[in-house]
């Protein structure tokens, strides 16, 4: 009796299962397509074609990217982006290989940062000075061979007199020697997609080979900002090492002179010019300016505090609406499983022309139900956004699971654990 009654459901399942689909006509087309939309180089847009129409007229900077055509830095490579969006708001020569002096040192503090997040070392540890690292010329904090400094004394003298001696004994004391931790200065560029860069040495002294672009040069500094610990060493002014024997002072001057700056490292070499990596904050939004090859230190925080104001002054951020009503999962008909799991990645921030648009909102679009089998990353549903003009863009919702359509031997397995658990 038992095994006859486990034949008929496993019949009925299998009538079920072919009969037409008219219960899925009623789900959106495409959203059961697999999404072959290439995505790696399109530009993120946050603005509609209202704001644009809008905007035009009353302000010269309507698109999100400005170039040297719109206004001009005095340097041979500049960049702008914003942090949270990662929206770039101007690019000269963004892409050019160029010597960055002591603006390596963001690689070699974000790896120093990276060491203490893991535990591999402490700010309390004890840095040995080599004769290496004593030789190291340009700017320093005249380090002996034998003395000995902490972790964080040393960043402190990285991160505020741009000290090559103490880079370069951060660097050996991770890395076990300099030339091993420029490697892991170049796996580490990899990965982060800097394409356009090649470490040879750990403090910036100009070296065959040693380059970066100022578009590579935002992406180690996001990633740096991503460690708040690094803004208390970048945002000092003045201090003292060695039991206030030896006086250092900030090289970033826009310190002591624009309203907002955070840091973040400066550089000068006879090969790389006058550079800098400012970073600003004002209210939510906050801004890294790269400038590569300037012919004086007026020029460098000229064109920073140019790239700067230009951002604080035409954008803004705003918070990414509240999501009410969206589920974890939806129903399947067809499945093995009752549901499948869903997930949407939204930002916690956008970025605008400032002032031109006020209020937004959202509208989850989604089906009842999804028929299988589908798979996990296909698109199931989409989060609209919209401002008082208009919809901005939407936000695919997509499955994060595979949904397997049950079968004859899928139903009769199931049926079977099912029966033998009575």
């Amino acid at each position: 009796m038992k095994n006859r009654l486990i034949y008929i459901l496993c019949v009925l399942l299998l009538i079920y299962s072919a009969m037409p689909r008219a219960l899925a006509a009623d789900v959106p087309m495409g959203f059961g397509e697999e999404d072959t939309a290439e995505y790696e180089y399109e530009e993120e847009f946050v603005f509609s074609p209202q704001i644009i129409r809008a905007m035009a007229g009353t302000d010269s900077f309507v698109d999100s990217i400005a170039d040297q055509n719109s206004f001009d830095v005095p340097c041979k490579a500049a960049y702008l982006i914003e942090e949270q969006s990662g929206q770039v708001l101007y690019a000269k020569n963004a892409r050019e290989k160029l010597p960055i002096a002591s603006i390596s040192k963001i690689m070699t503090m974000l790896l120093v940062m990276e060491a203490l997040d893991s535990g591999k070392i402490s700010l309390d540890d004890i840095v040995p000075v080599s004769e290496h690292a004593f030789s190291m010329g340009g700017s320093q904090i005249w380090l002996e061979p034998g003395e000995q400094f902490t972790v964080h004394e040393m960043l402190k003298a990285t991160a505020v007199s741009s000290a090559n001696d103490a880079a370069v004994a951060l660097a050996e004391f991770v890395g076990g020697s300099e030339e091993a931790f420029c490697a892991m200065m170049n796996e580490r560029a990899r990965q982060l997609g800097m394409t356009d860069t090649h470490f040879v040495n750990a403090c910036g002294l100009d070296a065959d080979g040693h380059y970066s672009s100022a578009r590579d040069i935002s992406k180690m500094a996001l990633e740096l900002m991503k460690h708040p610990q690094i803004y208390e060493y970048s945002t000092i002014w003045m201090d003292y090492l060695r039991g206030g024997e030896t006086q250092i002072v900030n090289t970033n001057k826009l310190l002591r002179s624009y309203n907002g700056i955070t840091g973040l490292k400066t550089g000068t070499t006879s090969k790389a010019g006058v550079c800098i990596c400012a970073t600003a904050k004002r209210e939510n939004m906050s801004l890294v300016a790269v400038v590569l090859g300037a012919n004086s230190s007026q020029e460098r925080f000229s064109a920073a505090k140019q790239l700067l104001d230009f951002g604080f002054s035409n954008f803004e951020t705003k918070s990414f609406p509240e999501v009410d009503g969206l589920p974890e999962n939806l129903p399947v008909k067809l499945g093995v499983e009752k549901t499948a799991d869903i997930e949407c990645r939204l930002p916690d921030s956008l970025l605008f022309v400032k002032g031109a648009t006020t209020q937004l909102s959202c509208k989850i679009q989604l089906p009842e139900y999804i028929s299988a089998p589908m798979y996990k990353g296909m698109k199931v549903g989409s989060v609209e956004l919209y401002s008082s003009d208009g919809k901005i863009k939407e936000y695919d919702i997509l499955l994060s699971q595979d949904v397997v359509k049950i079968d004859f031997n899928k139903a009769l397995s199931i049926l079977t654990k099912k029966s033998a658990c009575m």
